[in-house]
C-alpha cells in the first residue's frame, strides 16, 4: 500500500528558502557581481577562453598558466569623475581587486600560449601541451 503525506506548502516554501540560502551565493542588493565571466572552447589542439573584463586596462590583466590550471586577475582603479561642485548621486562601477582561476583538462603549453585583448574581451588561445606528463601501464 502507499505512503499518504500531508502536502503543506508553507513547509516547502520555507525548506526552499534554507536550501537556497545555504546552497547559492548571497549578494546584497545592490553589491556589484565581480566575477570574471567565461566562455572556455576546445579542439583537439587548444583550448580557447573569452573572458569578459569590461573598464580595465590591458596592463593590467594578469594571466598564470601552472600545468592545466589558469588564473586571470585585474585590478579596476577608481579615477576620479567628479568635478569641482558636483556631487556622485550614484556608483554602480566595481574598483578593486577581481580574479578568476579554472582548471583544464589537459595541461598548456605556456610556451606558445597567445592573449588579446579589445573591446572589454580578454581571448586565450591556449593549445595543449604534447605527451604531456601521461603514461600508459600495461596490466599484468
Amino acid at each position: 500500500m502507499a505512503n499518504i503525506l500531508r502536502y503543506r506548502p508553507a513547509d516547502v516554501a520555507f525548506d526552499d528558502l534554507f536550501h537556497s540560502f545555504f546552497m547559492r551565493p548571497v549578494r546584497l542588493e545592490g553589491q556589484q557581481d565581480t566575477q570574471i565571466k567565461l566562455d572556455v572552447s576546445e579542439d583537439d589542439k587548444a583550448y580557447t577562453v573569452h573572458a569578459e573584463i569590461p573598464g580595465v586596462k590591458k596592463e593590467d590583466i594578469h594571466v598564470t598558466i601552472d600545468g592545466n590550471q589558469v588564473a586571470i586577475s585585474t585590478e579596476a582603479r577608481n579615477e576620479k569623475l567628479v568635478k569641482e561642485g558636483e556631487k556622485m548621486l550614484l556608483s554602480e562601477r566595481y574598483y578593486g581587486k577581481v580574479s578568476r582561476t579554472f582548471v583544464l583538462d589537459h595541461d598548456v603549453d605556456d610556451a606558445a600560449a597567445q592573449a588579446k585583448y579589445n573591446d572589454g574581451i580578454l581571448e586565450l588561445h591556449l593549445p595543449k601541451r604534447i605527451g604531456a606528463n601521461s603514461k600508459s601501464i600495461t596490466i599484468q
